[in-house]
């Protein structure tokens, strides 16, 4: 059995509680923890997961260089997670886009699915996807939270545009 390492770190959005294995993360959540301090131990991927995660809300990180955990699900929510993972900083794309992109175009519902099940949003930008016609749908979080995070890429994006001139 393998064991669970934890690391909590405080954010804009409330303290997150990341998890992982010896393999890597296996999932981030919104905890209700207020304290510093995870009852389990921590390991070099929770670490630098919470590093990395602290840098993305202080406006220093736009990717993510981590060791996933995804064992236990299935190929295709796994297919889905790694075409999340090439959705750029500050942009969105569709579930269909998604769904085409894993040569799958008619299970848009199922990218929709599977896009609600992943267990590592912000880091696995799940947030990124939006409906064809633009508009927000689900989010795990809520969609103020996915408000939230949009606009949060997108106006530090545009600071960085802003940043060269």
């Amino acid at each position: 059995m393998n064991t669970v390492y934890q690391s909590l770190i405080k954010s804009p959005l409330g303290p997150v509680m990341i998890e992982g294995t010896d393999k890597g993360i296996t999932s981030k959540q919104f905890s209700n923890n207020n304290s510093s301090e995870s009852s389990k131990k921590e390991s070099v991927s929770t670490k630098a997961a919470a590093k990395q995660l602290t840098e993305y809300f202080n406006n220093k990180r736009k990717d993510f260089d981590l060791p996933f955990d995804f064992s236990g699900s299935t190929e295709f929510f796994i297919s889905v997670w790694n075409r999340l993972l090439a959705i750029p900083y500050g942009e969105t794309c569709s579930y269909l886009d998604i769904a085409k992109s894993i040569n799958k175009p008619k299970a848009v519902r199922a990218v929709g699915l599977a896009n609600g099940k992943n267990p590592i949003a912000i880091i696995v930008p799940c947030h990124r996807v939006i409906g064809s016609n633009g508009k927000l749908t689900g989010y795990a979080g809520g969609l103020h939270l996915k408000r939230w995070l949009l606009d949060f890429e997108k106006e530090t994006k545009a600071g960085d545009q802003i940043a060269l001139f």
